[in-house]
This record gives C-alpha cells, structure tokens and sequence, in this order.
C-alpha cells in the first residue's frame, strides 16, 4: 500500500517509525516548513523531517497545501492512502478525495470529545482520569470523521502534557499498525462518533496565566496541563514566573498568596493550598523552589499576583 505520511512534531514519529517497521511503503513525508527558533534565529527543521533525513524518503513542506503545484505533485505519487498524525493544518477537500482508501488521522483523544488542536492538554487541564487514541477516516469537518479504532488511556496524576503526549504516541503507533491491517483485510467498518462534542482550541502563551482564585485541584491539573507549553506562569513583584511542578496540601489561604516559604513555596488558592515544587524564572533555567528561595527576601505575605 502507497501512504503519503503527514506529520509535523515528535508526537507523529512514533507513527511513522512504525509504518516503516511493518515494511509499509511510504512514498512520501509532508510536514511543516522549517522555522525560525532560538537565539540565533536561524531556520530549524520540524521533529519528523529530522527523523526522516537520513531515510530514502521524499520530504515535502509546502507553505500552502492548498497549492496548484504541491497539490500536483502529490497526486503524482498516487497513494492509495494519505495518513495524518498532528500535522497541523486541516486538509482541503481536493487532498481528501485523492486516495482511493482515503485519509485517516491519528486524534490523541476519545472523540468526540477533545476535538482540536490540543486534546491532550485540555484533558489534564479538564482533569479527566481517561483519554486515549481515535483514529478517524477524515471528512471535511474538524475531527469530525467516522471512527475506525478507538483505545483508551489512564491519566495519572504523575502525567503532564508531554509525558503523556509520549505515552498516546505510541498507542496511536500500534493502533494504527493494527487500522492499517484491518483497512488491507476489509475487516474495519467505519462508524459514526457518538457523544457530547467537547472542543480542544489551541493554546496560546498568554493562556498559561494562573488564576489563583481555582481550587487547588484545578491549579494542579492546569500546570500540568500547560506543560511544556505554554507553561503555566504568574508574576511575583512584576517578574514574570512560570510555574513547572507542583502539588496539593490541606489547609487554607488567602488566593495568590504565599503562606510558607521553607523548602517549598507554599501558595493559598480559591480552595486548598497549592505547594510550589519547581519553577523558573524569567531568563533562567527550571530550578527548585528551595534554590529559587536562596539568597530572595522572599517571606510569608508576599504575593503572585502582582504584575
């Protein structure tokens, strides 16, 4: 089977490792054009096309898929199927309809809830104990497409972000070993999703601010859901804090502000006490809250909420 394989971060290269491993042929990667990163600013290339360097394979990054030429050139390829994994831009009907099997994607949650572009961060953020992989033959719509495999996965309270985004990779790996197989046998039958839509928006930097007014719960789930990106932040004396790892103690305090500072930063929420673990500040790397306290007049009273 001919596969044109769409992917772009490091969520996809499970998936695609595992398609070249069953000895599938794919004829293509696309991905996203290489950008500007860092402090040199010089051009980087995205997680899969770095993977895919040093194999055998055509690389595309098209700036627009919408295209006359790229669109050309794909169908000269002639994939019987088209699969997606995090890719990052929603394909136009003439891509849809170009493989005779069609195009499927690899969505890291049980839809339809978490339709979107950051499922995996607004189920922890959302505190759900459970999420998983959904791979969908693709219409038109956002995620929207009939299920053809489906598989849960625990949300533990150790996960973040990208803990379990590496976890649902490699379900969404195997799972689509598995799709594969059943779409070559004719074993799948799509089936339409059924369900309250939950949606998944993107996320932007200023979305990592902390409201001190949630309960700790909350606060706990959204730290980690924001990590490594956004990354949950809030300010102390207008220095600007993100906050990498925390967890929940019993007690009470006013919301933002700091009631302990011993080893750990000990911060009063709208409901409970959140203990500050590990944090960064602005211009620096991740540290301790016990290395962040060294040698800061840091004391009980002061608060996060000053900007």
């Amino acid at each position: 089977m001919r596969i044109v394989f769409f992917g772009t971060p490091a969520f996809a290269i499970p998936s695609l490792n595992a398609l070249l491993k069953s000895g599938e042929e794919v004829v293509a990667v696309v991905t996203q054009p290489d950008k500007r990163k860092g402090r040199g600013h010089l051009y980087t290339p995205p997680p899969v096309k770095e993977f895919i360097l040093d194999k055998e394979i055509k690389i595309l990054q098209p700036s627009n898929i919408k295209d006359v030429t790229f669109l050309d050139e794909l169908s000269q390829l002639k994939p019987d199927i088209i699969i997606v994994a995090a890719y990052g831009k929603i394909l136009p009907e003439d891509i849809l309809e170009l493989p005779p099997y069609g195009c499927i994607n690899i969505h890291a949650s049980l839809l339809p809830k978490y339709r979107g572009a950051a499922p995996i961060q607004w189920a922890i953020i959302n505190g759900e104990k459970k999420t998983g992989i959904t791979i969908i033959l693709m219409d038109e719509g956002l995620d929207t497409g009939n299920i053809l495999l489906q598989e849960e996965a625990e949300i533990s309270d150790d996960d973040n972000a990208e803990t379990l985004g590496q976890k649902l990779s490699e379900l969404g790996a195997s799972l689509l070993v598995e799709t594969i197989k059943k779409i070559k046998d004719g074993s799948i039958r799509p089936v339409p999703q059924e369900g309250a839509t939950i949606l998944a928006p993107p996320l932007k930097k200023e979305d990592g601010r902390i409201d001190w007014s949630k309960s700790a719960r909350d606060i706990f789930n959204f730290v980690r859901g924001m990590y490594p990106w956004p990354c949950a932040y809030c300010y102390l004396e207008k220095e600007r804090i993100k906050i990498t790892r925390v967890k929940v103690i019993e007690g009470t305090g006013k919301a933002g502000r700091i009631k302990d500072v011993d080893n750990d930063i000990i911060v009063g929420t709208g409901e409970g006490l959140i203990s500050i673990n590990e944090l960064q500040p602005e211009g620096k790397r991740p540290m301790t809250a016990k290395a962040f306290l060294h040698g800061r007049r840091l004391k009980e009273g002061n608060s996060f909420n000053g900007q």
